[in-house]
């Protein structure tokens, strides 16, 4: 696929994702964990990724920071950052790249702080790690950082341990520690899965604004829609492995272009229309080993037709967005004949 799912900005993109491939050899073959992704993210944009587990999402972002487990690894298509390719890169180069130009935050803050160090070193360490700073400014930096994400009384509390901050605190640190060199890209995996629903929305409030007060692109993964509407410009849906839809958020959640996006959205109860039961998407996502032939969902779509058994659709324009679906394919055999069920 050549398609590149442009933001809705008019700057130069940030981060371009082109036919990324991820692999896992095995003694019995080789898996395709994420086939053929593309995408952009423009400064100051959120683009969400959302999907089921195993549909690709961390995936994506661990090959984009370079911090893929082995035996997974590249195989295919290219990442760019500011215009500079970076999955080939070697290993030293591209952790000066991951701590300077790009930050990362994960689910489990615990994962990514060292229980033995204060956060205060810790911060001190990566600053000066990345920017030429004495003891004493690298110190007062992580004092502002502390600050500015929101830890109270940070000139006293930089010197705690990890243990000694709360869930929400501790990935308030987090963001801190990924904010240290000035980053131009944050990819955020699952950073409000394991907090409380108004911790959560701190959180929210605190990614949204170091977009608008620093200009940094968020690659923000998730399964919570919720999350999604209320943080992301974009939002790309992904199962097993591929892009099915990708649009503006307002338009992806009101309007969705792809079978399996308006199951997503019709399976979360609404506040203002009342039902008798929701929507449901009936079986579950392929396991890598048993990627049907054709489109990937059709085993559990609707609206599948014939050509939808044996032709694997790329992402076609769609409303404000794209879909990887052949109800859109207007130029091809058209929604009328596609939409006909299968006879089987």
């Amino acid at each position: 696929m050549t398609t590149v799912a442009r933001s809705l900005s008019n700057k130069e993109p940030l981060l371009e994702v082109k036919n990324l491939r991820v692999e896992f050899p095995t003694r019995r073959g080789t898996l395709l964990a994420v086939d053929d992704v593309s995408f952009d993210i423009a400064p100051g944009e959120v683009l969400g990724v959302v999907g089921e587990s195993g549909a690709g999402k961390s995936l994506t972002g661990n090959a984009i920071i370079g911090l893929l487990e082995p035996p997974g690894r590249i195989a295919g298509g290219e990442i760019r950052l500011e215009g500079r390719r970076i999955d080939n890169l070697p290993y030293e180069q591209m952790r000066k790249i991951r701590g300077a130009r790009i930050g990362a935050i994960f689910q489990d803050p615990l994962t990514s702080l060292n229980p033995l160090y204060s956060v205060g070193r810790q911060l001190v360490e990566t600053i000066q790690t990345h920017l030429p700073m004495s003891a004493a400014d690298a110190r007062k930096r992580a004092i502002d950082l502390l600050k500015e994400v929101g830890i109270p009384g940070a000139e006293h509390r930089i010197d705690h341990y990890p243990h000694q901050f709360s869930g929400g605190m501790r990935q308030r640190v987090v963001i801190a520690l990924a904010l240290c060199a000035g980053p131009r890209l944050i990819v955020a995996d699952e950073p409000t899965t394991a907090l409380d629903v108004s911790i959560q929305a701190q959180i929210i409030a605190l990614l949204k604004r170091l977009c608008r007060d620093h200009g940094t692109a968020v690659m923000l993964v998730t399964h919570d829609m919720g999350v999604i509407a209320e943080t992301a410009d974009r939002v790309a849906v992904m199962y097993a492995g591929r892009i099915v839809e990708i649009g503006p958020v307002h338009n992806v959640i009101k309007h969705a272009n792809h079978p399996y996006t308006r199951g997503l959205m019709g399976s979360i109860p609404s506040l203002g229309h009342r039902s008798e039961r929701l929507i449901q998407i009936d079986g579950s996502m392929p396991r890598l080993t048993e990627i049907p032939r054709g489109c990937a969902f059709n085993p559990r779509c609707s609206e599948r037709g014939r050509r939808c058994l044996v032709e694997r659709p790329d992402l076609i324009p769609a409303g404000l967005g794209w879909a990887a679906c052949w109800l859109h394919d207007v130029a091809g055999v058209g929604p009328a004949a596609t939409k006909e069920l299968a006879d089987a």
